[in-house]
């Protein structure tokens, strides 16, 4: 088994006045390659906390974090920036698109940080966007699009530097069930066929169903494979 995430020990406290708030408490998982992982449990639980400590985007209190065989914890700011840019997809809720620049110029973004000539950028861009049903869209605006669509475009962002792992938070949370099950086909595909390792926090049961496995958080604790929260 090859371990692409691997947390061990992982707190992250917050001071709030003169009280100490853990997001997360003594957190062990591991991720495997070609896993398909949703991460579920009631708003707070430090499910959003745990996906952007393993993306590098927050650090750990106490504990390590280790993912593709890099200690993030030993990584600078511009290390973990770059880093990011090279191996991991990050999927938002809210889509992130830069509303003035059309579909492929955004999933271009990331791609402007990997020294690949501009025609290069233009064919990754392209068969990113073929790969989510978006080629035909290439030159539009965000707010020519669907929710739907701005998702799908975002996932062709996330994936146009063919990441190893690809993170997503809420991805299916502003969209209709049509397009949420669009959007869920496409990880499927790159879970499937592609082998990306997929790590996705969602509120959502019908979106965790299209995992590979669920584990539940509950107030910053990790709970044992197969157990739930006790009022879900």
């Amino acid at each position: 088994m090859t371990i692409v995430a691997q947390t061990t020990n992982v707190s992250k406290v917050y001071k709030l006045a003169d009280t100490e708030v853990y997001a997360l408490d003594d957190v062990n998982i591991t991720v495997a390659e070609r896993d398909f992982l949703a991460l579920m449990g009631p708003s707070g639980s430090g499910k959003s906390t745990l996906l952007h400590l393993i993306a590098g985007i927050d650090r750990p209190s106490a504990g390590t974090c280790s993912v593709l065989n890099f200690d993030l914890g030993k990584m600078s700011e511009s290390e973990l920036a770059k880093w990011r840019n090279q191996y991991v997809g990050f999927v938002f809720q809210s889509f992130n698109l830069v509303p003035v620049l059309s579909a492929q110029e955004n999933v271009e973004l990331p791609l402007l940080l990997t020294g690949l000539s501009s025609s290069a950028r233009k064919t990754q861009a392209r068969t990113a966007l073929e790969l989510v049903g978006l080629a035909d869209r290439m030159g539009h605006t965000p707010r020519q699009l669907s929710g739907g669509q701005q998702q799908r475009i975002a996932i062709a962002r996330a994936i146009a530097t063919d990441p190893q792992l690809i993170l997503c938070d809420e991805p299916t949370g502003n969209l209709d069930s049509a397009s949420a099950d669009a959007v869920l086909e496409i990880f499927h595909t790159l879970n499937n066929q592609l082998n990306k390792t997929i790590i996705m926090v969602t509120h959502d049961p019908h979106a965790a169903h299209a995992a590979k496995e669920v584990r539940y958080l509950e107030k910053g604790k990790l709970l044992p494979a197969g157990e739930k929260p006790k009022d879900w």
